[in-house]
């Protein structure tokens, strides 16, 4: 006898309760998503120079070279070359995968320079309405911060709404490195926030990082805030489907493919960039231990073996986030599958007590945060379960066996 949970009657309600929020989300938010690009786009017009340009009389590789190509070659060159390459190509260089990551954090000062002077040059332009004149001067502040000594900043592109991604710790040197992946209304505006400021790529990390430092004194740890990619704006159509996602989820590889050293990476996804994750699952690299999820409105499979991925996969999920009143399904395109916390889809199910709704899982002092740290240091045996058995830990080993590199 089919139970009632897979009856056709059922399927069928839940098809046209996923279509009705659809068309409600359309119907404020508009048909797209998109945001009109200002402007020419600068990391275009540098890679295009750089694909264009030459050192000393040589032709320089191209900029999609492998990361082994492109590590080699930098690894070639006198310190003055490499400096010229940087005052040269800054945005090139900055966010090109196989650079050493010490000289992207130099070119992207110097994007970032670039891109503040461009903005306080808008701030004064007559021909702006005030809209636009206060639009430049909050990008113009924020690319001021970005700018600070004390950031290393591995990508940058300011068109359009921006994208950026940040480091904390030392990435060269890392034992173990954990990646942010953020959801929707991302940009480099939204990077970091003051008020809400564990809702934003960079708290996140900071959070995550500093937890992950009290988890595991004695290990040295990195976390990227990893919000390189073009996240859709608000709750629209391109938030209900994978476009935005699967874009997302060959920037996230090409990065990963490119990160310094051999040591374990975490990937920590949010909300809509556990969709952007669940699209990667399966091209991560090997050294890609652990995926988690929060918040997640699916990862676009019906079970976490359609993943294809050895990663070991966890999934979180506060008792007030509103992301359990979305429809779990996947139909023409829109919904992204089956709800990762669900016993159908699979996954490790950790607890997010404290979390503080969709958007608290990295709080300080939650044990969400304080969940994503243990796993993020290899340190299963501290994780705790939803359920409070020890059931999500089966069959892992604890820290003293998970190996570092």
């Amino acid at each position: 006898m089919t139970s009632f949970d897979t009856t056709p009657q059922l399927n069928v309600w839940r098809a046209l309760l996923a279509l009705a929020v659809v068309f409600v989300m359309l119907a404020t938010t508009g048909w797209t998503a998109l945001r009109h690009e200002r402007g020419t786009a600068p990391l275009e017009a540098s890679l295009s120079a750089w694909e264009h340009g030459s050192l000393a009389g040589r032709r320089l590789p191209a900029a999609d070279s492998s990361p082994a190509r492109l590590a080699s070659f930098f690894a070639s060159l006198t310190e003055y070359q490499r400096s010229d390459l940087v005052r040269r190509y800054p945005l090139a260089v900055g966010n090109m995968n196989g650079a050493p990551v010490d000289l992207r954090y130099r070119a992207n000062r110097v994007a970032l320079r670039e891109a503040r002077e461009v903005e306080h040059k808008r701030v004064h332009d007559s021909g702006l309405t005030p809209d636009g004149q206060r639009e430049a001067a909050h990008r113009e502040e924020r690319f001021g911060s970005l700018l600070r000594s004390d950031r290393q900043i591995l990508a940058f592109d300011p068109a359009g709404t921006g994208r950026a991604a940040e480091v904390f710790g030392d990435l060269d040197r890392a034992e173990r490195v954990s990646v942010v992946v953020p959801g929707v209304d991302t940009d480099v505006l939204t990077f970091q926030r003051t008020h809400r400021r564990y809702s934003a790529p960079v708290g996140m990390a900071r959070s995550l990082y500093d937890a992950e430092g009290r988890a595991a004194p004695s290990t040295r740890t990195a976390v990227i805030a990893w919000a390189d990619y073009t996240a859709p704006g608000g709750l629209g159509l391109d938030s209900a489907t994978a476009t935005r996602a699967a874009d997302g989820a060959v920037r996230l590889n090409a990065l990963l493919r490119a990160l310094p050293g051999r040591s374990p990476v975490s990937l920590f996804c949010h909300s809509y960039g556990s969709v952007l994750c669940g699209l990667a699952a399966h091209r991560l690299p090997g050294r890609v231990t652990d995926i988690a999820v929060a918040g997640s409105p699916g990862m676009r499979v019906k079970r976490v073996s359609q993943l294809r991925t050895s990663a070991h996969v966890w999934a979180m999920r506060d008792a007030d986030d509103w992301v359990q009143d979305v429809p779990y399904l996947e139909l023409g395109g829109l919904g992204h599958g089956e709800d990762p916390v669900s016993s159908v889809f699979g996954a490790r199910v950790l607890s997010a007590r404290d979390a503080k709704g969709h958007s608290g899982y990295f709080e300080p002092g939650t044990e969400s945060v304080t969940n994503f740290a243990a796993i993020g240091v290899g340190a299963y045996e501290s994780v705790r379960c939803a359920d409070g058995t020890v059931g999500c830990r089966a069959g892992l080993p604890d820290a003293a066996s998970a190996g570092r590199a």
